[in-house]
C-alpha cells in the first residue's frame, strides 16, 4: 500500500465535495475491488471518499410491488430482508450466494452496479428487472446504464443513491460460481412481467452483462424449461480464458437459464 487520504462522506452532497477537492480522488463502498486493487497498485487514488456511512444511501424500501435498495445496502442485508424476499425472492438468493460471508456484510450493492465487473450478479439481475439505477443527478435505465467490460453511463462526479424496479410475477436466477471466488463463470436471471420476458446473462459476455435474445423468445413463447430444449446460444461473443471456452460458456447459459426458470417457477 501507499500514502492516500481517507474521508469519510456524511452525506452525498458531501461526498460530491470532497472528491472535488482530492487531486484524483475514489469513491469507496465495500471496497471489494478498489482496496485489492491499491494493494497490487493497479490503482492509486491519491483520495479515498467512503460512503457506507451515508444515512441516505442505506435501507431497502418496498410500497407494493415497487422496490428502492439504497446504494450502501450490504449483499447480507439484501439476502436477509423478509420483505424483499416475499415479493422478489430470486435478488435475495443472489445476494445471500455472493462471494463468502465477508464480502457479504462489506460489499454494497451500489458499489458492485458502478464497478461492473463482467462476471459481477447484480448486473444480470437489474438488467432483468428492467431496474432503475438512481444517482444524484439523474434516473437511468438499466439498459443504458451497462455500457461495457468495467464501464458504465456513470460520469465521475455521479454518486450511485439506489436501484429501483417493479417486482414481476415470476424471477429466477442460477449461475455456475468460480469454485474459488465465487464469482460467476456463467449467471442468468429471468424475469415474467406483464410486459414480457427479459433474461440476461453475466460471467459470460466479451463486452460484459448482456440479454440473450434467444433464451427471451423461447421463453415468451412457454416460460417452462421445456421451452428451452433445442435452443442454443452463439459463442461468438462470449469470453474464452482460463476457466472456460467460448463454447463451454455457451452451453452454460442455456443449462443456467434453465435452472433459473426452474427456481423462477417453484
Amino acid at each position: 500500500m501507499y500514502s492516500t487520504n481517507y474521508h469519510r462522506a456524511s452525506s452525498v452532497a458531501d461526498a460530491v465535495k470532497l472528491l472535488k477537492k482530492a487531486d484524483d480522488g475514489k469513491f469507496v463502498s465495500g471496497g471489494m475491488t478498489l482496496i485489492p486493487a491499491m494493494k497490487t497498485r493497479l490503482a492509486a487514488p491519491s483520495d479515498l471518499v467512503d460512503l457506507r456511512h451515508v444515512p441516505e444511501l442505506k435501507g431497502i424500501k418496498i410500497s407494493g410491488k415497487t422496490v428502492t435498495i439504497g446504494a450502501a445496502t450490504t449483499h447480507a442485508e439484501v439476502a436477509a430482508n423478509a420483505k424483499l424476499a416475499s415479493v422478489c425472492p430470486a435478488i435475495c438468493n443472489l445476494a445471500a450466494h455472493i462471494g463468502d460471508p465477508h464480502v457479504r456484510h462489506m460489499g454494497t450493492i451500489g458499489g458492485s452496479v458502478a464497478n461492473n465487473d463482467p462476471a459481477a450478479d447484480y448486473p444480470a439481475a437489474l438488467l432483468a428487472l428492467g431496474a432503475t439505477i438512481v444517482t444524484n443527478k439523474r434516473e437511468i435505465a438499466a439498459d443504458k446504464f451497462f455500457t461495457g467490460l468495467f464501464e458504465t453511463a456513470l460520469k465521475d462526479d455521479e454518486v450511485i443513491t439506489a436501484v429501483t424496479f417493479t417486482a414481476p410475477a415470476k424471477c429466477g436466477y442460477a449461475k455456475f460460481p468460480n469454485p474459488a471466488s465465487r464469482y460467476a463463470m456463467t449467471g442468468v436471471f429471468v424475469a415474467k412481467a406483464k410486459d414480457g420476458v427479459r433474461v440476461a446473462v453475466t460471467g459470460a459476455g466479451e463486452e460484459g452483462v448482456f440479454r440473450s435474445k434467444e433464451i427471451e423468445a423461447a421463453l415468451s413463447k412457454k416460460f417452462d424449461t421445456s421451452a428451452l430444449e433445442g435452443v442454443s446460444v452463439s459463442a461468438g461473443t462470449l469470453m474464452s480464458d482460463i476457466h472456460a471456452n467460448a463454447e463451454y460458456r455457451a452451453n452454460l447459459v442455456v443449462v443456467m437459464a434453465k435452472r433459473a426458470v426452474a427456481s423462477a417457477n417453484g
